[in-house]
């Protein structure tokens, strides 16, 4: 099969589109042909060797195949008591729980293993979720590790109808994913975005828009948000914790406006707030997506999608952030 294979930390260099055996299957895995890889911010930066300084359990396994997001349709089982899968379309959770959900060890498809930048990848078959859905397999390819990402935050914050919920970031593929998220449960939404985004932000529910060049208390005020979901970080952070009530929560699950943020502790402690992290995804986060897909209570942003040989150049325009929602990578199969 064809795959692009990571070989390293560093550039665009270290992508390689080539030819690479199909996965071998095992007791408990099935073989998905991919239909459709979201590009998401995690892949870049464990290609970039972000996460090395920052307490990733799991040394990257270079060279291995990226892709955190997969749609595709089930090929093989190595079970004869799974066949009943072979045909189905499917969506993969990527953030898994080896030891259980007791336990908050996690590994992620393309992070930790092969992943979805492939015409076929191997899942173990507790992690695959067959999908009714009229939307494409694009769509359902932007869904998996943003979407999953942001209800993992909204549902572990506790966000419930009638609160006001400040997200950060709010243009991308997670960001975007939270505000749709918290307007299900029937909160508020404050978004801090781009001036050139404001308007599709608002579009797919945000109730108030704030510039994300502003100032965020003089905006705000002090102890008027109920949550804030943030996978931005940076200097907003002090800000946003002096814009929570008594009693706030903050949740985050990533920093792409910087790891570093300056933290006030008698801030925290005398306003009684709870810092919340975010990597490993609680057991009712996947299948409560795959509930709202199937009755249309969310909707994908697809804002572009490439040939899985064009990688580089997706990542290149992904950074750029001139985008609000999601790219998506397109294998061939005529190959």
């Amino acid at each position: 099969m064809k795959a692009v294979v990571t070989t390293g930390n560093g550039g665009f260099d270290k992508l390689h589109y080539r030819e690479v055996p199909l996965p071998e299957l095992g007791a408990g895995d099935v073989l998905i042909k991919v239909l459709a890889a979201g590009v998401n911010n995690t892949e870049i930066n464990t290609r970039l060797g972000w996460y090395s300084g920052g307490g990733w359990h799991i040394p990257t396994p270079f060279p291995f195949i990226q892709g955190t997001d997969c749609c595709g349709i089930v090929t093989h089982t190595f079970d004869s008591e799974n066949s009943q899968l072979v045909g189905k379309r499917v969506l993969v959770r990527p953030c898994m729980r080896p030891d259980g959900f007791d336990s908050m060890l996690n590994i992620w498809m393309g992070s930790d293993f092969d992943g979805a930048f492939a015409q076929f990848v191997k899942v173990p078959t507790g992690e695959v979720f067959p999908i009714e859905s009229t939307w494409t397999d694009a769509e359902l390819g932007s869904i998996p590790c943003s979407y999953g990402s942001a209800e993992n935050m909204v549902h572990r914050s506790g966000v419930s109808f009638g609160e006001h919920v400040l997200v950060a970031g709010a243009s991308g593929g997670v960001g975007s994913a939270v505000v749709q998220l918290a307007k299900v449960r029937g909160a508020t939404v404050t978004a801090i975005v781009g001036k050139s985004k404001m308007d599709e932000v608002h579009r797919i529910g945000a109730d108030f828009v704030i510039d994300r060049d502003s100032d965020l208390v003089s905006e705000l005020g002090e102890e008027c948000i109920d949550v804030v979901i943030d996978n931005v970080g940076g200097p907003h952070f002090e800000g946003e914790l002096k814009a929570l009530k008594r009693g706030g929560r903050y949740a985050s699950s990533g920093a792409i406006g910087g790891p570093l943020v300056n933290l006030d502790l008698r801030t925290m402690y005398l306003k009684d707030l709870t810092l919340i992290g975010c990597t490993a995804w609680d057991e009712p986060v996947f299948p409560q997506l795959i509930s709202y897909i199937e009755s249309n209570r969310i909707r994908p942003l697809v804002a572009k999608t490439f040939p899985l040989e064009d990688i580089a150049q997706a990542q290149k325009e992904f950074l750029e952030k001139k985008h609000v929602g999601k790219f998506v990578l397109i294998p061939s199969h005529d190959e």
